[in-house]
């Protein structure tokens, strides 16, 4: 039995490349002439403890918006698409990504804007006489049915970014609230889709009330829902209909940005029982506000439910590195799940709905739509780094190092297998000693392994005792 399976990857050339343990140990360092005489002769210690457990992970993903289904299931041929989701969701010819997070109707990544119930201006449906998942049926309904045959540990979650323009202030899916007597039927909206995806064979796993709830664009869905509004929508409405339909999803609040946790504080202290978890994204703040909320509400799960890259941050080192670097923090920080945003995008970062503009966000792949040709990105290979070594049910145990610039995440998987991501953060390379736990038929010579970790570079490591 192999005991240690080693990705590494180091630049746009060398992108996700399996070693063995002996290139590891005795390959050069890439950048030896580069070295300062410092990084080169004092090796930096990084420990493992098993003794120390955390969160129990789901796992990691992307979500299949309408763009992103459309270019997989619609422009792909059958073989390329197949191939790709061997890629992305298999657990040993791919990744094995196994969290989807789906918008419930459009969001911004959409061909058009549409809800699961539309109608025209000035007219209601309180019973949900039209409400219909149709449009899903086209291509995100099949593409979910072949990821869960291919991984069916995947959990499915889902997020609307408006209600139906006819329960808003707004008559429209783009800003507004929610209208207080449209509370009750936006929560039975909620059931119906629950139920609508049970009978494709899909169940969800967890839903959120509302995506950015504190964000009201006016050039895509949104829908402005304050934590007061949260909180009762939830309690009142949301958790007891599901308890009426029978329904076992979870319910996370918030999913949105760290630099509010005083948001989702509230909806726990008004809400807390009825409430599950916390989902957060990364556009501003910092991921220590996912233990800042846990350390104050204990016992309630924590997601990272959205991440995009794009071109605000220039491929590759920095972009690559701040997946790595964040994605890192973020499991650091209690965190079941890392989910990036679009599964794929085209050659123009895109389709976004009308009106718009130009999008600068980047895919996990790209389809360019007038070439028919699949790339997969950036944000693919660093993804790669968590999801094909932390397996879902996998526990995160204790990782320390007295050097800051070398970040480290270490799981535990159901197999007993050690698992540990390494990014050395620093501008000049850095000689490694990793002291790995004691475990159960572990060999004394495998429990410390040294190694050169080069600049910007990341290295993820598991290791299985006979």
């Amino acid at each position: 039995m192999t005991k240690w399976t080693i990705y590494r990857s180091r630049d746009e050339h060398d992108l996700f490349r399996e070693l063995s343990l002996d290139q590891l140990t005795n390959e050069p360092p890439m950048d030896t002439a580069e070295r300062s005489a410092e990084s080169a002769d004092r090796a930096v210690h990084v420990a493992l403890d098993i003794r120390e457990r955390g969160q129990r992970m789901d796992g990691f993903g992307a979500s299949f918006t309408d763009s992103s289904a459309y270019l997989i299931h619609g422009v792909l041929g059958e073989a390329q698409r197949e191939e790709l989701m061997i890629k992305l969701f298999d657990a040993h010819a791919g990744i094995g990504l196994s969290v989807l997070r789906n918008p419930m109707g459009a969001s911004d990544y959409a061909r058009s804007i549409y809800s699961y119930d539309d109608l025209p201006e000035g007219e209601s449906d309180h019973e949900l006489a039209k409400f219909s998942v149709a449009h899903d049926e086209a291509d995100i309904v099949p593409l979910l049915k072949r990821a869960l045959e291919l991984n069916p540990d995947i959990k499915l979650m889902a997020s609307p970014w408006s209600a139906p323009g006819w329960m808003k202030t707004s008559g429209s899916m783009l800003g507004g609230r929610l209208k207080p007597d449209c509370y009750q039927v936006f929560a039975d909206y909620f059931v119906r889709y629950i139920q609508a995806y049970a009978e494709h064979g899909l169940p969800i796993y967890a839903v959120t009330p509302q995506n950015e709830a504190l964000y009201e664009p006016l050039h895509y869905p949104s829908m402005r829902m304050p934590a007061d509004a949260q909180t009762v929508f939830i309690r009142d409405y949301l958790k007891p209909s599901f308890e009426r339909a029978g329904i076992q999803s979870k319910i996370l609040c918030y999913d949105h940005n760290w630099d509010r946790p005083d948001y989702p504080l509230e909806v726990l202290a008004g809400a807390g029982d009825w409430v599950d978890g916390v989902a957060w994204h990364w556009y501003g703040g910092d991921a220590s506000a996912q233990s800042e909320v846990l350390r104050a509400v204990p016992g309630k799960e924590v997601h990272f439910t959205e991440g995009s890259g794009g071109e605000w941050i220039p491929p590759f080192e920095e972009a690559f590195s701040n997946v790595l670097r964040t994605g890192i923090e973020i499991l650091r920080h209690n965190s079941q799940s890392f989910v990036l945003w679009n599964m794929a995008l085209d050659e123009h970062n895109g389709p976004t709905v009308p009106g718009f503009g130009q999008s600068t966000c980047r895919g996990i792949v790209q389809v360019n739509q007038s070439t028919g040709e699949l790339t997969y990105t950036l944000d693919y290979y660093a993804l790669a780094h968590f999801s094909r070594i932390i397996r879902p049910g996998a526990v995160r145990i204790g990782s320390s190092c007295a050097e800051p610039d070398v970040r480290s995440a270490a799981f535990e998987n159901t197999d007993g297998s050690i698992a540990i991501v390494l990014f050395n953060d620093a501008e000049t390379t850095r000689r490694i000693t990793l002291s790995l736990p004691e475990l159960d038929n572990a060999d004394p010579e495998d429990l410390a392994l040294n190694f050169v970790l080069e600049r910007k570079s990341a290295l993820s490591l598991r290791y299985r005792a006979e």
